[in-house]
Parts: C-alpha cells; sequence; structure tokens
C-alpha cells in the first residue's frame, strides 16, 4: 500500500499539535519566576533554560523518531518498564497534574478573592479552604471528563489553542512595549552560576521526560493517518519538533525577560504564576486577568485531562487486573490530594525527584543519537542511564536534604534527618566531581561512560546492526 505524504498544511497542524502538547499552562509559570532572580543575568540563565526547556525536548522528539518510537528498546523490559512508569508518575498524578490544577487556582481563581487565606482544619491538617474546594471541584471535572471521553475535549482544544497563541503573542508585544529596562540584581544560585542554575530550572518543565512520550504519540497519530514509512515519519516528527521548540523559544524568552523588568509586580511573589497575574492586572486591568484566567483555566483543564487519561491507559495495560475507569477514578482523588501541598510547596518538592529522574532522560536521548557509534548499543545503553542515575541519585539527595532544612523537617522524621546526614556524609567525596555544586555531578561521568564505549567500539570493529 502506497504512503500518504502529509501536506505543508499538515506538518504545520503536527508541529501546533505537539507545541500544545508541550505547553500545559504550568510551563507559563516558571520563566517569570526565573527571570525575576536572574535579574541582570538572565541572558545566561535563559539560555541555560532554553537548553532544557526546549533542546531536549526537540532532541527527545528527534530521538523517538530515530528509534522508530522505540527509544527504550535497548533497555531490559524491567527496567524499561520501570523507567516508563516512574516518568508517567512524575507527569501524572505525582507532579505535572496536580500542578495544573493548582496554577488554574493561582491564577484563574485566588486573584479575585478578597480572602484566600481562611484555612479549614482537619485533624493536625490546616488547608486552604478555598483551595480545597476548588481542586475537589477542579478533579472531579477532570474525572468525568476523563471518564467519558468525547467531542468536547476536542473542541475545547481547537479553540484553546489559537486562543491562547494570541494571548501568549500580546503579551510578548506588551512586555517589549511596556518593559522598564530594569532589571535587578541577581539573587541566590543566579549570582554565582545562573547558566547551570537555569539549566537545571528547565527541568522543572518535565518536558523532556514527556517527550519520550509525547514522541511515540506522535508516530502512532502518524500511522494512523496512513504514513508507515520510518523514513517519513522521522522527516515529519522531526520536522513538527522544530515548530514547537520554535513556539517554546518563543514564549520562555518574552516571560524570561517579563520577569526580569517586572520590578515591584514581582515582590513578594512565591510563583511565577502571581508574576504573571500582577503584571496583567498592571497593564490589561480586570479584563485582562479575566481572558487570562479563562484561557490559563481551560488550559490546565485539558492538560490534566491528558495526563490523568493517558497514565490510566498506561497502567491499565501494565496491569490488566485494574481498568481503566478504575484508574481514572483512583487517578483523580490523587490528584486532587497532592494538589492540596500547595504550589510552591509542590514544586519545590518535585526539585529533588527531577534531579534523579532527568539525567537518566538525557543520557537516554544521547545514546540514541549516537547509537551508531556503539559496538555493543545495549551495553553502552545501560552503563550510561546506570551511571546518570547513580550520580543524579547524590544530586538529588543533595536538593532534598537543604529542602527539608528548610523546611524544618528534620527534627520530625527519622528518614528525613537520615537524608540530611547521608547528604552531608556524602558531600566531601560528591563535591570533587565537577559541578556536584551546581547540581550537574552526573553529566562527566555520563559522558566519560559515553566516550569509553566509543572509543571500544573504533578499537574493535565497525558497529554492526543488532536485531530486536
Amino acid at each position: 500500500m502506497q504512503n500518504k505524504q502529509l501536506t505543508a498544511g499538515d506538518i504545520i497542524g503536527l508541529g501546533f499539535m505537539a507545541f500544545a502538547f508541550f505547553l500545559g499552562a504550568g510551563n507559563l509559570i516558571f520563566p517569570p519566576m526565573a527571570g525575576f532572580q536572574a535579574g541582570d543575568n538572565t541572558p545566561y540563565a535563559m539560555v541555560g533554560f532554553l537548553i532544557t526547556a526546549v533542546g531536549l525536548p526537540l532532541a527527545g522528539l528527534i530521538a523517538v523518531a530515530k528509534s522508530k518510537g522505540k527509544v527504550m528498546r535497548m533497555l531490559p523490559p524491567v527496567a524499561a518498564m520501570l523507567l516508563a512508569s516512574a516518568i508517567y508518575i512524575i507527569i501524572g498524578p505525582a507532579f505535572a497534574a496536580p500542578r495544573a490544577g493548582l496554577v488554574a487556582y493561582d491564577i484563574g481563581i485566588k486573584p479575585f478573592l478578597e480572602n484566600s487565606t481562611a484555612l479549614i482544619h482537619l485533624g493536625d491538617l490546616a488547608l486552604n479552604q478555598a483551595q480545597l474546594l476548588f481542586t475537589l471541584l477542579f478533579f472531579a471535572l477532570v474525572m468525568l471528563l476523563a471518564l467519558f471521553p468525547g467531542q468536547l475535549m476536542d473542541s475545547v482544544g481547537k479553540f484553546l489553542t489559537p486562543l491562547l497563541i494570541v494571548l501568549l503573542i500580546g503579551l510578548a508585544v506588551s512586555v517589549i512595549v511596556f518593559a522598564s529596562g530594569a532589571m535587578p540584581a541577581p539573587t541566590e544560585d543566579y549570582a554565582s552560576h545562573p547558566l547551570s542554575k537555569g539549566i537545571v530550572d528547565g527541568y522543572s518543565t518535565m518536558d523532556t521526560l514527556a517527550s519520550l512520550m509525547f514522541g511515540m504519540l506522535i508516530i502512532d497519530l502518524l500511522r494512523k493517518k496512513g504514513v508507515d514509512d520510518v523514513t517519513l515519519q522521522t522527516r515529519y516528527l522531526t520536522r513538527a519538533a522544530f515548530i514547537a521548540a520554535a513556539g517554546l523559544a518563543f514564549v520562555y524568552i518574552s516571560l524570561f525577560y517579563l520577569g526580569a523588568t517586572a520590578g515591584e509586580l514581582g515582590k513578594g511573589a512565591t510563583t511565577g504564576g502571581q508574576i504573571l497575574t500582577n503584571y496583567v492586572n498592571q497593564y490589561f486591568g480586570v479584563y485582562g486577568n479575566l481572558a487570562l484566567a479563562l484561557v490559563v483555566g481551560l488550559a490546565c483543564l485539558t492538560t490534566a485531562v491528558g495526563l490523568v487519561t493517558s497514565c490510566s491507559d498506561f497502567f491499565s495495560e501494565l496491569l490488566p487486573g485494574l481498568s481503566y475507569r478504575v484508574l481514572v477514578v483512583t487517578l483523580s482523588i490523587v490528584c486532587a490530594v497532592v494538589a492540596n501541598v500547595g504550589l510552591s510547596h509542590l514544586i519545590t518538592i518535585s526539585i529533588p525527584v527531577l534531579m534523579m529522574v532527568y539525567p537518566v532522560a538525557i543520557a537516554l536521548v544521547l545514546v540514541t543519537f549516537l547509537e551508531r557509534f556503539f559496538r555493543r548499543p545495549k551495553l553502552t545503553h545501560r552503563v550510561s542511564l546506570l551511571v546518570a542515575l547513580f550520580f543524579g541519585i547524590f544530586d538529588g539527595l543533595k536538593v532534598a536534604a537543604k529542602t527539608m532544612k528548610s523546611f524544618d523537617v528534620n527534627d520530625t522524621s527519622a528518614l528525613s534527618q537520615a537524608v540530611v546526614d547521608f547528604a552531608a556524609w556524602v558531600a566531601p567525596v560528591m563535591s570533587k566531581f565537577p559541578l556536584y555544586d551546581q547540581g550537574m555531578a552526573w553529566l562527566v561521568p555520563t559522558l566519560v561512560s559515553v566516550l569509553i564505549c566509543i572509543i571500544i567500539g573504533h578499537n574493535t570493529r565497525p558497529a554492526t546492526t543488532h536485531a530486536q
């Protein structure tokens, strides 16, 4: 059967779809805060952020295309299952989906409440009353939409993506017009090493992890459209990836600059969502905030539904004893519970986990691109990913220990105290590795392991194709 070829319009549409996949509303909250904290060092921090928030997702999509949609095929089945499960949990009920609900509350509801600090006491727990009510309603709606998928989500998506793009273009233009150009002095790690701090901050988008899953989804969509030729799939996915990357870069650069020039609008803000809300209210008034709330709320809703649906699909196939509907209900409840940690706390808690998992995803993308240089690609994949995971764990533990100290929980939990003590115990050894102080101790050992595998390959015979 002859392969169908896509038109230029089809490819552009595919690129916009990939862009919409990545640009969850949560991605709007990181660049403004990073720009505000980076201040004068914004150009360096922004370059670092773009590497991990744009460059790596682009590379991830292309890696999936190069591997014919089977980017984890070189790993043992159990390891591939565990890695895929970890990614789905991270971009699903653990962090990304609850974050979507919290961003919808932080940007769409909180600015319009006269009292957003009233608490409900449940035993020893003190929960924000408005946030609790909103997250319960939000994830109840997510559950209903995921249980009964239909044309509604497609219609909302077709309406939402162009509206979101128009809003973001308007924001970018306003930043150029209204920006004062006065950037404050950088704070925290942005003062000493803004480039590497920006690189690590880019982990928070979770887009490199998502690219490994989105790439396989796009390959499946191309097959359903009649594009069965692997070369054409790779070509179309690569072009779509560049379109999505260009869109993400445009959004992040403008939002970085918005945060860097926010001035008084950023003072006291704990998340980038508050900076964005303050900015829109300052220059566009209440109607601007209403438009922002509507679009961001719908974007958060579609993002959360997509994440709950994809996670339920994955785990219902992995665990046949659990049906799709049971998993939708369970994951929606979990998301509502996790969301009540609060946005700033959820972001802080997620960072150590991402510090551990992200190096593995980056190493997987790297070895996929270099696969033809390896004499034993399967062994290279496994060694490189193990090295990245090993050192990534130490990077994550260091951040976890720092987080526990800032939350003052080390006195109340033996486990948290053990993490703090272990991080302090290994610090003298790990600090000898390059970039440990900057949260990237994994980078040099992983690159060295990959280089050794390449050298060994060239010292034997040319790489052969391994049948899978």
